[in-house]
């Protein structure tokens, strides 16, 4: 069964996607508002057979004009070169659109995948999720280019 198919087997909450134009929650990924961002969480293992789960989220998040989009890694267990091929698609999408895309990360696994990638610079990962803040306030701040 395909990761799209999960959707409504799992029974995972929706995440209001009908009021606010985000997808279904699946197995692998579930977007939220919060302040002025959307915030992606990544969940599980994303290899090549779930990166398509985690795209059509990242797809919907930079779809906007100036999106800011926030990539929760922070439940991941496993993630290889086919999430970082989406995270690198997405980043583009957004920075095209006059955005932002950062990733939060308290792991060392995802910090040394990073490194050896070359993209520690592009995506230096956050510690954590900033506080809700109120709409319109500036996102977190981009890394130097």
């Amino acid at each position: 069964m395909p990761p799209e198919s999960h959707d409504h087997a799992a029974g995972l909450p929706e995440c209001g996607a009908a009021e606010s134009g985000l997808p279904p929650a699946n197995p692998y990924a579930h977007s939220y508002l919060s302040g002025g961002f959307t915030v992606v969480g990544v969940l599980g293992e994303i290899d090549m057979a779930t990166a398509g789960a985690l795209a059509e989220h990242l797809d919907a998040a930079t779809a906007s004009p100036a999106p800011h989009v926030l990539v929760d890694l922070r439940a991941v267990e496993f993630f290889d070169c086919s999430g970082l091929r989406v995270l690198c698609r997405a980043d583009r999408r957004a920075k095209k659109r006059g955005g932002t895309l950062r990733l939060v990360s308290d792991q060392p696994r995802i910090h040394r995948l990073l490194r050896a990638s070359g993209l520690l610079r592009r995506f230096p990962p956050l510690p954590e999720l900033p506080p809700p803040s109120r709409q319109g306030s500036a996102p977190p701040p981009s890394p130097p280019q």
